[in-house]
């Protein structure tokens, strides 16, 4: 199987670049240590009568969704807490059929409702990969093109428009305009909620949209707002806690075994990277020893080809660097965004998926269509932003804002404000990917999808990646250790 579509290397097999002794990074030790390995087997499985309650619930959930007498309104309201409590994977069914529907009535349906209403409806049904036009939007203006004064003070209704604008695509002004709108008045409302439960959903949202949010980290934010909505539905709440945690769970054990893996590196290489490039080893021969049970071992050739592209680019890092080199963006991006993982996570995350990842869809993914080039953008700038000072400091490549301050003759302020332009319109991209009818299924896109908000969310602020003792250490807290009090 030939699968190759990295980059020209310019170094020879087996040829290291010479220069100044290896330079360390100065990475902090892990937060962690062994605390994974002390989770039990045993204690990790949930009780029967736990399981029996848990199936309860999820039936009556699921009556809640097929019920026939809600109106549209209701049902958008309830698919919209089912997703965001994060227990929207059970009823991917009956939330497509109903969704369906409503899309086949939409623009009847937004000629009546609110503004909440009818920004939700655009939102869950584009998140669908509905189609719909972003022109149900116009009746929010005046006659002199602005919108509403009136909207002003419906705060529930601006958040609903604000979460619905990160779904737009290119070509589409009226949500552009409506995220600055929407952003500005929700601030300026922030003071005068301070007894209002919508307050701490509007901070989230301002610093998280949900689109751009991983589904179990804003489920745990989510189910806290929810529970204290005095209109909460109660066997949706307490469903939700206990998939949770029984999620949570699962998570723990595989996380147990992932941490017992022996070590037993070649000897050829440096001391330095024999621990990791054994663990590489363990993993890869781990997954494909379960894929050959399958029938499917195929898939790890592609994974396997993917981590070597990767590893293929940071040799032309490595070689930049040494050379005291600059390159230009148009040389330095194909390299940046291999070296930033996307591609290389995105094909891994296909591998132990069911029968929807085809071959078809790993040829797909390794070809780089339009949602992996972006993605790769907004991994690679986005880190870039926020990283690249102290990578400097320490020794290292030229990152994005050097390859464009220099390429054109601009200020570190202007360069970020590029890049900023660039991810907004990657984003876009990614959205407009994800609408039907698409090149591939819609689990196939989201992963890659998820790759993008991963990064998104490790670097919007920081590198959280690399300076790991503080967010990221709260976000796999929140995910993966502390469970929710039910």
């Amino acid at each position: 199987m030939e699968i190759n579509s990295s980059p020209t290397l310019t170094l020879t097999h087996g040829q290291v670049p010479e220069g100044p002794p290896r330079r360390s990074a100065n990475f902090h030790p892990s937060v962690w240590g062994d605390y994974f390995l002390a989770y039990a087997s045993v204690a990790m499985e949930p009780d029967v009568k736990t399981e029996q309650r848990i199936e309860q619930l999820k039936e009556k959930v699921r009556e809640m969704i097929v019920a026939s007498d809600d109106k549209p309104s209701q049902k958008l309201s309830l698919i919209d807490a089912i997703q965001r409590l994060g227990v929207g994977y059970h009823f991917e069914t009956e939330i497509e059929t109903t969704l369906q529907h409503i899309y086949e009535t939409y623009h009847e349906m937004a000629k009546d409702e609110d503004l909440y209403t009818v920004a939700l409806s655009f939102r869950l049904l584009r998140q669908q990969g509905h189609p719909v036009s972003c022109d149900v939007f116009n009746k929010l203006k005046d006659n002199e093109g602005k919108f509403k004064k009136s909207l002003i003070g419906d705060v529930r209704g601006l958040l609903s428009l604000y979460e619905a604008t990160h779904l737009r695509v290119h070509q589409e002004d009226i949500l552009d305009e409506a995220l600055e709108f929407t952003t500005t008045h929700l601030n300026s409302a922030l003071p005068n909620l301070s007894n209002n439960p919508i307050a701490a959903q509007v901070v989230h949202a301002l610093d998280q949209p949900i689109h751009l949010g991983l589904t179990r980290l804003e489920s745990r934010h989510y189910i806290s707002f929810y529970e204290k909505d005095d209109s909460h539905n109660k066997v949706l709440l307490d469903f939700a806690k206990l998939d949770f945690n029984l999620l949570q769970k699962l998570h723990q054990r595989e996380l147990s075994e992932f941490t017992r893996w022996d070590v037993s590196a070649p000897d050829q290489l440096p001391n330095y990277i024999k621990h990791f490039y054994q663990k590489i080893l363990d993993t890869y021969n781990m997954i494909e020893d379960e894929m050959a049970k399958q029938g499917r071992s195929y898939r790890v050739e592609y994974a396997k080809s993917a981590l070597k592209d990767m590893v293929r680019v940071y040799l032309i890092e490595a070689k930049w660097y040494h050379d005291g080199y600059v390159p230009t963006m148009e040389e330095y991006m194909p390299v940046g965004k291999l070296s930033a993982g996307l591609r290389s996570l995105a094909t891994a995350s296909l591998v132990g998926m069911g029968e929807v990842a085809t071959k078809e869809a790993f040829d797909w993914v390794i070809s780089d269509p339009l949602i992996v080039e972006a993605s790769g953008v907004i991994g690679r700038l986005m880190d870039d932003v926020v990283s690249h000072a102290f990578e400097q400091e320490r020794g290292h490549a030229a990152s994005a804002i050097e390859c464009y301050m220099k390429q054109y003759g601009a200020t570190e302020e202007e360069a970020v404000a590029e890049f900023h332009k660039q991810v907004t319109s990657a984003w876009k991209d990614n959205n407009s990917e994800c609408l039907r009818p698409t090149a591939v299924p819609m689990p196939v896109l989201l992963r890659v999808f998820n790759v993008a908000r991963t990064f998104h969310i490790v670097y919007k602020d920081a590198d959280s990646y690399t300076h790991s003792g503080a967010k990221f250490k709260e976000i796999v807290t929140s995910v993966l250790v502390d469970s929710v009090p039910i």
